[in-house]
Protein backbone atom coordinates (compact mmCIF):
# COMPACT_ATOMS: atom_id res chain seq x y z
CA UNK A 1 0.00 0.00 0.00
CA UNK A 2 2.05 3.06 -1.50
CA UNK A 3 4.00 4.20 1.36
CA UNK A 4 4.07 3.97 4.94
CA UNK A 5 2.29 7.30 6.41
CA UNK A 6 1.24 9.01 3.05
CA UNK A 7 -1.24 11.25 3.69
CA UNK A 8 -4.64 12.49 1.39
CA UNK A 9 -5.93 15.21 2.56
CA UNK A 10 -9.58 16.39 1.84
CA UNK A 11 -12.28 18.33 2.63
CA UNK A 12 -13.13 17.43 6.18
CA UNK A 13 -11.11 14.73 6.90
CA UNK A 14 -7.50 13.15 6.46
CA UNK A 15 -6.57 9.52 5.03
CA UNK A 16 -3.37 8.58 6.43
CA UNK A 17 -2.22 4.93 5.07
CA UNK A 18 -0.34 2.58 7.14
CA UNK A 19 0.76 -0.69 6.63
CA UNK A 20 -2.59 -2.93 7.84
CA UNK A 21 -4.73 0.27 8.10
CA UNK A 22 -6.17 3.45 7.18
CA UNK A 23 -5.98 6.16 10.05
CA UNK A 24 -8.85 9.00 8.88
CA UNK A 25 -8.93 11.92 10.99
CA UNK A 26 -11.82 14.01 10.85
CA UNK A 27 -11.55 18.03 10.70
CA UNK A 28 -13.58 20.14 13.83
CA UNK A 29 -14.39 22.94 11.31
CA UNK A 30 -17.52 24.77 11.73
CA UNK A 31 -18.67 23.30 8.26
CA UNK A 32 -17.99 19.61 9.67
CA UNK A 33 -20.63 17.67 10.38
CA UNK A 34 -20.60 17.19 14.02
CA UNK A 35 -20.94 13.18 13.81
CA UNK A 36 -17.07 14.07 12.42
CA UNK A 37 -16.31 16.07 15.44
CA UNK A 38 -17.42 13.63 17.56
CA UNK A 39 -15.53 11.01 16.24
CA UNK A 40 -12.25 12.39 16.00
CA UNK A 41 -10.34 9.06 14.55
CA UNK A 42 -10.88 6.04 13.01
CA UNK A 43 -8.50 3.51 12.38
CA UNK A 44 -10.12 1.02 10.02
CA UNK A 45 -8.04 -2.04 8.96
CA UNK A 46 -7.90 -2.75 4.96
CA UNK A 47 -9.59 -6.14 6.26
CA UNK A 48 -12.95 -4.29 7.10
CA UNK A 49 -13.30 -3.14 3.42
CA UNK A 50 -14.91 -4.73 0.68
CA UNK A 51 -14.78 -2.02 -1.97
CA UNK A 52 -13.19 1.46 -3.39
CA UNK A 53 -14.63 3.75 -5.64
CA UNK A 54 -13.81 7.12 -7.07
CA UNK A 55 -16.68 9.35 -8.11
CA UNK A 56 -17.59 13.01 -9.07
CA UNK A 57 -18.76 15.02 -5.92
CA UNK A 58 -21.83 16.46 -5.23
CA UNK A 59 -20.40 19.69 -5.47
CA UNK A 60 -18.78 21.29 -8.76
CA UNK A 61 -14.87 21.45 -9.04
CA UNK A 62 -14.83 18.19 -6.02
CA UNK A 63 -14.32 14.53 -6.33
CA UNK A 64 -15.09 11.73 -3.83
CA UNK A 65 -12.92 8.55 -2.90
CA UNK A 66 -15.28 6.40 -1.14
CA UNK A 67 -14.45 2.61 0.79
CA UNK A 68 -17.40 0.32 1.59
CA UNK A 69 -16.93 -1.15 4.65
CA UNK A 70 -17.39 -4.86 4.48
CA UNK A 71 -21.25 -6.17 5.92
CA UNK A 72 -20.90 -6.35 9.92
CA UNK A 73 -17.45 -5.13 10.15
CA UNK A 74 -18.34 -1.33 11.40
CA UNK A 75 -20.64 -0.77 14.56
CA UNK A 76 -21.47 2.70 13.43
CA UNK A 77 -22.66 1.55 10.27
CA UNK A 78 -24.13 -0.97 11.26
CA UNK A 79 -26.20 1.26 13.85
CA UNK A 80 -26.93 3.39 10.98
CA UNK A 81 -28.58 1.17 8.77
CA UNK A 82 -28.29 3.29 5.81
CA UNK A 83 -29.83 6.39 7.60
CA UNK A 84 -26.60 8.48 7.07
CA UNK A 85 -26.59 11.30 5.08
CA UNK A 86 -23.78 11.60 2.51
CA UNK A 87 -22.36 14.59 4.34
CA UNK A 88 -22.03 12.57 7.38
CA UNK A 89 -21.13 9.66 6.14
CA UNK A 90 -17.59 8.52 7.76
CA UNK A 91 -16.04 6.67 4.70
CA UNK A 92 -16.33 9.55 2.17
CA UNK A 93 -13.51 11.84 1.27
CA UNK A 94 -14.42 14.95 -0.72
CA UNK A 95 -11.20 16.25 -2.42
CA UNK A 96 -10.81 19.25 -4.90
CA UNK A 97 -11.20 18.27 -8.67
CA UNK A 98 -7.25 18.80 -9.05
CA UNK A 99 -6.27 16.11 -6.86
CA UNK A 100 -8.61 13.21 -9.00
CA UNK A 101 -5.34 11.76 -10.16
CA UNK A 102 -3.20 11.40 -7.00
CA UNK A 103 -7.10 10.28 -5.45
CA UNK A 104 -6.82 7.59 -8.74
CA UNK A 105 -3.76 6.54 -7.63
CA UNK A 106 -4.63 5.62 -4.12
CA UNK A 107 -7.67 3.65 -5.40
CA UNK A 108 -6.30 1.77 -6.85
CA UNK A 109 -3.74 0.85 -4.18
CA UNK A 110 -6.31 0.22 -2.02
CA UNK A 111 -8.00 -1.97 -4.18
CA UNK A 112 -5.17 -4.00 -4.09
CA UNK A 113 -4.79 -4.49 -0.39
CA UNK A 114 -8.40 -5.37 0.25
CA UNK A 115 -9.01 -8.97 1.88
CA UNK A 116 -9.66 -12.43 0.38
CA UNK A 117 -13.15 -11.65 2.28
CA UNK A 118 -13.93 -8.63 1.01
CA UNK A 119 -17.20 -9.76 -0.53
CA UNK A 120 -18.18 -11.49 2.35
CA UNK A 121 -20.00 -10.61 5.50
CA UNK A 122 -17.50 -9.66 8.50
CA UNK A 123 -17.65 -12.60 11.34
CA UNK A 124 -17.15 -9.62 14.22
CA UNK A 125 -16.70 -5.65 14.16
CA UNK A 126 -13.29 -5.14 12.74
CA UNK A 127 -13.67 -1.01 13.59
CA UNK A 128 -13.76 0.28 16.94
CA UNK A 129 -17.40 2.20 17.80
CA UNK A 130 -16.55 5.37 20.05
CA UNK A 131 -15.84 4.81 23.19
CA UNK A 132 -18.55 4.78 26.33
CA UNK A 133 -19.58 6.78 28.12
CA UNK A 134 -21.77 7.89 26.40
CA UNK A 135 -25.55 10.08 27.23
CA UNK A 136 -27.99 12.17 25.71
CA UNK A 137 -31.17 13.90 26.14
CA UNK A 138 -33.77 12.35 24.07
CA UNK A 139 -37.32 13.72 24.26
CA UNK A 140 -38.97 11.72 27.06
CA UNK A 141 -36.15 10.46 28.51
CA UNK A 142 -31.94 10.53 29.45
CA UNK A 143 -30.05 7.62 27.70
CA UNK A 144 -26.68 7.05 29.47
CA UNK A 145 -24.56 3.88 28.96
CA UNK A 146 -21.34 3.12 30.81
CA UNK A 147 -20.06 0.27 28.66
CA UNK A 148 -21.60 -2.45 30.39
CA UNK A 149 -25.67 -0.89 31.40
CA UNK A 150 -27.95 0.92 29.26
CA UNK A 151 -30.03 2.99 31.36
CA UNK A 152 -33.08 5.16 30.77
CA UNK A 153 -34.70 7.75 32.84
CA UNK A 154 -37.71 9.01 32.49
CA UNK A 155 -38.31 13.57 31.77
CA UNK A 156 -41.88 14.19 33.54
CA UNK A 157 -42.72 16.48 30.43
CA UNK A 158 -42.05 13.84 27.64
CA UNK A 159 -42.48 9.97 29.11
CA UNK A 160 -45.70 8.22 28.10
CA UNK A 161 -47.70 6.84 31.12
CA UNK A 162 -46.84 3.43 30.34
CA UNK A 163 -43.14 4.45 30.54
CA UNK A 164 -43.73 6.21 33.92
CA UNK A 165 -45.72 3.00 35.43
CA UNK A 166 -42.94 0.85 33.99
CA UNK A 167 -40.27 2.87 35.56
CA UNK A 168 -37.09 3.84 34.94
CA UNK A 169 -34.99 1.34 32.73
CA UNK A 170 -31.80 -0.38 32.97
CA UNK A 171 -30.45 -3.27 30.38
CA UNK A 172 -27.49 -5.03 31.06
CA UNK A 173 -25.76 -5.30 27.35
CA UNK A 174 -25.27 -9.37 28.21
CA UNK A 175 -29.19 -9.29 28.11
CA UNK A 176 -29.47 -7.76 25.19
CA UNK A 177 -29.70 -9.01 21.50
CA UNK A 178 -29.05 -5.50 19.82
CA UNK A 179 -30.46 -2.30 19.14
CA UNK A 180 -32.19 -0.09 16.82
CA UNK A 181 -31.84 3.51 15.70
CA UNK A 182 -33.91 5.62 13.47
CA UNK A 183 -32.65 9.07 12.56
CA UNK A 184 -33.67 11.76 14.25
CA UNK A 185 -33.70 13.54 11.10
CA UNK A 186 -36.87 11.00 9.38
CA UNK A 187 -40.13 11.08 11.58
CA UNK A 188 -40.30 9.88 14.98
CA UNK A 189 -36.58 8.49 15.70
CA UNK A 190 -36.03 6.55 18.68
CA UNK A 191 -33.23 4.58 20.22
CA UNK A 192 -34.46 0.94 21.34
CA UNK A 193 -32.61 -1.71 22.67
CA UNK A 194 -33.79 -5.35 21.78
CA UNK A 195 -33.84 -7.98 24.93
CA UNK A 196 -32.70 -11.25 24.25
CA UNK A 197 -35.56 -12.99 25.84
CA UNK A 198 -38.63 -12.28 27.61
CA UNK A 199 -39.80 -8.87 27.87
CA UNK A 200 -41.32 -8.34 24.05
CA UNK A 201 -42.33 -4.82 23.69
CA UNK A 202 -45.45 -4.25 25.10
CA UNK A 203 -46.45 -1.90 22.40
CA UNK A 204 -44.76 -1.88 19.08
CA UNK A 205 -44.82 2.28 19.41
CA UNK A 206 -41.36 3.48 20.13
CA UNK A 207 -43.19 6.40 22.77
CA UNK A 208 -44.83 3.58 24.51
CA UNK A 209 -42.04 0.68 24.84
CA UNK A 210 -39.86 1.33 28.21
CA UNK A 211 -37.22 -0.31 26.24
CA UNK A 212 -36.90 2.64 23.90
CA UNK A 213 -36.38 6.53 23.94
CA UNK A 214 -38.05 8.71 21.17
CA UNK A 215 -36.49 11.39 19.81
CA UNK A 216 -37.85 15.17 18.96
CA UNK A 217 -36.77 18.30 17.52
CA UNK A 218 -33.07 19.21 19.33
CA UNK A 219 -33.66 15.63 21.04
CA UNK A 220 -31.58 12.86 20.37
CA UNK A 221 -29.06 14.56 17.88
CA UNK A 222 -27.49 11.93 14.82
CA UNK A 223 -24.04 13.14 16.76
CA UNK A 224 -24.94 12.06 20.46
CA UNK A 225 -27.70 9.07 19.90
CA UNK A 226 -25.59 7.19 17.25
CA UNK A 227 -22.67 6.84 18.61
CA UNK A 228 -24.36 5.55 21.31
CA UNK A 229 -26.29 3.18 19.46
CA UNK A 230 -22.85 2.05 18.13
CA UNK A 231 -20.89 1.50 21.25
CA UNK A 232 -24.03 -0.73 22.76
CA UNK A 233 -23.92 -2.55 19.34
CA UNK A 234 -20.32 -3.33 19.82
CA UNK A 235 -20.51 -4.56 23.66
CA UNK A 236 -24.21 -6.57 22.86
CA UNK A 237 -21.76 -8.29 19.81
CA UNK A 238 -18.40 -8.35 23.03
CA UNK A 239 -21.02 -10.18 25.61
CA UNK A 240 -22.79 -12.92 22.81
CA UNK A 241 -19.64 -15.86 23.26
CA UNK A 242 -20.29 -15.20 27.18
CA UNK A 243 -23.97 -15.54 26.99
CA UNK A 244 -24.62 -18.27 24.15
CA UNK A 245 -22.54 -20.38 26.50
CA UNK A 246 -24.30 -19.68 29.77
CA UNK A 247 -27.92 -20.17 26.97
CA UNK A 248 -27.17 -23.96 26.92
CA UNK A 249 -27.15 -24.65 30.81
CA UNK A 250 -30.41 -26.27 31.50
CA UNK A 251 -30.47 -24.53 34.57
CA UNK A 252 -30.20 -21.06 32.81
CA UNK A 253 -33.90 -21.05 32.71
CA UNK A 254 -36.12 -18.95 35.76
CA UNK A 255 -39.88 -19.69 36.12
CA UNK A 256 -40.38 -16.18 34.80
CA UNK A 257 -38.88 -17.20 31.00
CA UNK A 258 -35.95 -14.64 31.36
CA UNK A 259 -32.62 -15.17 31.33
CA UNK A 260 -31.43 -17.17 34.32
CA UNK A 261 -29.29 -14.22 36.12
CA UNK A 262 -30.80 -12.91 39.53
CA UNK A 263 -31.93 -9.46 39.55
CA UNK A 264 -30.21 -6.60 41.55
CA UNK A 265 -31.51 -6.31 44.94
CA UNK A 266 -30.21 -2.83 45.01
CA UNK A 267 -31.60 -2.32 41.07
CA UNK A 268 -35.19 -3.94 42.76
CA UNK A 269 -34.83 -1.65 45.74
CA UNK A 270 -33.87 1.15 43.67
CA UNK A 271 -37.17 0.80 41.36
CA UNK A 272 -39.63 -0.02 44.52
CA UNK A 273 -38.27 3.38 45.48
CA UNK A 274 -39.29 5.29 42.09
CA UNK A 275 -42.76 3.18 42.16
CA UNK A 276 -43.38 4.52 45.40
CA UNK A 277 -42.68 8.18 44.33
CA UNK A 278 -44.78 7.60 41.70
CA UNK A 279 -47.70 6.16 43.52
CA UNK A 280 -47.39 9.25 46.14
CA UNK A 281 -47.62 11.52 43.18
CA UNK A 282 -50.92 9.86 42.18
CA UNK A 283 -49.37 8.70 38.58
CA UNK A 284 -50.16 5.16 39.76
CA UNK A 285 -53.11 3.74 41.22
CA UNK A 286 -52.84 1.31 44.59
CA UNK A 287 -53.61 -1.91 42.62
CA UNK A 288 -50.68 -1.06 40.21
CA UNK A 289 -48.38 -0.41 42.68
CA UNK A 290 -48.80 -3.09 44.65
CA UNK A 291 -49.09 -5.59 41.38
CA UNK A 292 -45.76 -4.04 40.17
CA UNK A 293 -44.20 -4.28 43.48
CA UNK A 294 -44.97 -7.67 43.73
CA UNK A 295 -43.57 -8.40 40.43
CA UNK A 296 -40.23 -6.72 41.56
CA UNK A 297 -39.94 -8.81 44.63
CA UNK A 298 -40.99 -11.59 42.69
CA UNK A 299 -37.44 -11.56 40.54
CA UNK A 300 -35.10 -11.66 43.52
Amino acid sequence: MGRMGDVLAGIHSTWEFEADSVLIRFERGIRTPKLFHVLGERRVPYEALSSVELAPGGKRGTVVLRAEPRTGADPLVEAAAGQLKHGSDPYRLVLPAERETLADYYATELRAVLGADADKPAEHHLVAAPKPPHSFKAYDGKASFDGSTVSFRWFWTGASSSKWKAGDQSFPVSELEGVEWRSPEIASGHLRVLPRRGRPPENGEPDKDPASVVFGIGYGLVHESLPFAASVLEAVRAAEPATVAGASNPSGSSRHGHSGTRADPADIAERIRHLKELHEAGLVTDDEFDKKKADLLSEL
